[in-house]
């Protein structure tokens, strides 16, 4: 009977020792596990971060390229346009060079003469050339050859002739036969489909170039075609949009982190950040024409000095065949402007393309001369008057445009919450909760809190030790014991189930114990996670009123702006420079 006591008592023993050691495996198995996890959820975190990088990497490596090609491509075709058109600017420096020349007399006849016939050898095809060889031949009275040499330029090139030799006369005092030249240009000409030479007609209005003769038939002519073109309402259209496109070009970049609370937790905040930088948008437009209204430009004291600067502009304006060269170096421009961004530079070269077209109907060369005037060689004077002609299509562009982002402003801006948390091991799924601002902000802290706690407990509650589908096995083990040993000795078998109960209650309480530090632990970061989720409410009703203020401070520049382009009118009303004025004459002081 001892024998048997001791043998049952010895694999009780045992039995105790691997349920201990079952535990502690257990217990390791749960932490590997949750180092797993752990691991798990940093490599996810690693991963996505190199991800990011490497689009980021691959973004700016595409960028470069573009910015390295385009830099080759604007190489290649700089050659190309020297190559195939480069012998024209010999012909466009002489042009001017020889009118200066004539004026002081330090250049023979012969020279003169034979310059210009050499460069009509050069230079077959172009226009110029022949002009310059009338010039000569008029200065050295030799009305035949200066006939034919004014046929011939006129064949090549009608419209760009018969301006150059109306600006040669006006700077010779020729008034009527200047002014005849210049009635000819304008009689040919349809206001729907004006050569790219026109804009030398914008720059001699700012100028007074032609005189007060010249000046009535400009108006006369210019009233006329503008009557006939806002018949169409489609050209005025057309000029809304590019006008509408300048004031979206004129949109500022938010700056960066500026509502990042509202970024982040506002499905709006996109909405709010596009809506402000268009509302900035009112200062920056006024201050751009405002400033171009009160720049002072200096104007040469002598009429011959103007037309020059006005014929070069004529004769440097290149030809229609260079067009597609310039319009694809316009774009490889615009890449490196732009640091390779492709789209961005061809939104910036399609906004100029009218300064790249063959012909353009007389309303959109206003508008290009108050929007690009670079892009067709007009001044500072000219750029001021065209916006002044233009502020009809301003103000409607301006009318739309603040319509639009006024109606663009959210009614009701909303807080979004939810997502995955990492806690312990585990992921702690938040449901999506939204809220509206519109609300009284307790009023949204007590819903965001009581939806964090709602989710929060029944998450917790997972953590809970399984205490119930413990202690069953436990209970079935106790009464296996008792039918078994009872029969043998009641002794032996109440110590042997004192024995199993006191080793599986050190295991139930180890686990109950970790299982409590677990669940702290994650209730710990539950109520991190939810003081951060109220804090970020918080601050995006803060961001929002700070919003609201910049954006009524913004939007409030809107009459500024509207009162200064009532006003271009005025622009109109300025006498041009040169109004009335005659040529200079040696020892006249007029």
């Amino acid at each position: 009977m001892a024998d048997v006591d001791y043998s049952l008592h010895r694999k009780v023993q045992e039995v105790s020792g691997l349920v201990v050691r079952l535990s502690e495996q257990v217990g390791a198995v749960g932490g590997q596990v949750a180092a797993v996890d752990a691991n798990q959820q940093r490599t996810r975190t690693e991963l996505q971060e190199l991800r990011d990088e490497f689009r980021a990497f691959v973004q700016q490596a595409q960028l470069t390229a573009n910015v390295q090609r385009a830099e080759t491509r604007v190489g290649v075709i700089q050659d190309q346009v020297d190559h195939e058109f480069g012998h024209h600017k010999v012909v466009r420096r002489t042009a001017v060079g020889m009118l200066q020349a004539f004026d002081v007399g330090l250049v023979s006849e012969e020279t003169v003469r034979a310059v210009s016939e050499q460069l009509m050898i050069q230079t077959p095809r172009y226009w110029l050339a022949p002009a310059l060889v009338a010039l000569a031949a008029w200065s050295a009275d030799d009305p035949g050859l200066c006939g034919r040499a004014v046929e011939e330029a006129f064949r090549r090139s009608s419209h760009r002739t018969s301006l150059f030799f109306a600006l040669v006369l006006r700077r010779q005092n020729r008034r009527d036969e200047s002014v005849r030249w210049l009635r000819h240009y304008l009689l040919a000409q349809d206001p729907a489909h004006l050569g790219r030479e026109f804009a030398v007609i914008l720059e001699s209005i700012s100028q007074g170039a032609f005189g007060p003769a010249g000046r009535e038939l400009l108006r006369t002519t210019l009233d006329g075609w503008r009557e006939t073109m806002l018949n169409d309402d489609a050209a005025q259209r057309a000029q809304i949009t590019r006008w509408r496109a300048e004031l979206d070009s004129l949109r500022p970049a938010a700056p960066q982190g500026e509502y990042p609370v509202l970024a982040q937790v506002s499905p709006q905040g996109p909405q709010l950040a596009g809506v402000l930088s268009s509302a900035r948008v009112q200062r920056v437009a006024h201050d751009k024409y405002r400033a171009l209204l009160e720049r002072e430009f200096t104007t040469s004291d002598r009429i011959e000095d103007a037309v020059d600067d006005i014929l070069d502009r004529l004769v440097s304006e290149y030809d229609n065949e260079e067009l597609p060269l310039r319009r694809d170096l316009a774009f490889n421009h615009a890449v490196i402007d732009h640091g390779g961004d492709l789209t961005a530079a061809k939104g910036a070269v399609d906004t100029d393309s009218a300064a790249y077209e063959e012909t353009l109907d007389y309303l959109t060369v206003q508008t290009t001369a108050a929007l690009s005037p670079e892009a067709i060689g007009t001044s500072v004077a000219t750029q001021r008057l065209a916006v002044a002609a233009c502020r009809e299509w301003f103000r409607h562009a301006h009318q739309q445009f603040s319509a639009d982002y006024r109606g663009a402003v959210p009614q009701d801006v909303q807080a979004r919450f939810g997502g995955a948390y990492p806690i312990a091991g585990r992921t702690f799924q938040l449901p999506p909760w939204t809220g509206s601002y519109t609300q009284p902000l307790p009023g949204l802290e007590q819903q965001l809190a009581a939806h964090w706690d709602t989710h929060a407990r029944s998450f917790l509650a997972s953590f809970a030790y399984p205490l119930a589908r413990k202690v069953t096995p436990l209970a079935l083990v106790l009464l296996g014991i008792l039918v078994i040993g009872f029969g043998i000795s009641a002794g032996v078998t109440l110590t042997v189930m004192a024995i199993t109960a006191a080793v599986w209650g050190l295991v139930i309480n180890q686990g109950l114990s970790a299982a409590r530090k677990v669940e702290n632990a994650a209730k710990t970061l539950l109520d991190q996670s939810r003081r951060d989720a109220l804090h970020q409410l918080r601050a995006g009703s803060a961001e929002l009123t700070d919003w609201y203020e910049s954006y009524r401070a913004a939007d409030a520049v809107e009459p500024r702006l509207r009162e200064l382009i009532d006003s271009l009118g005025a622009a109109l009303d300025g006498a041009s420079p040169f109004d009335g004025r005659t040529v200079r004459k040696e020892g006249s002081n007029a």
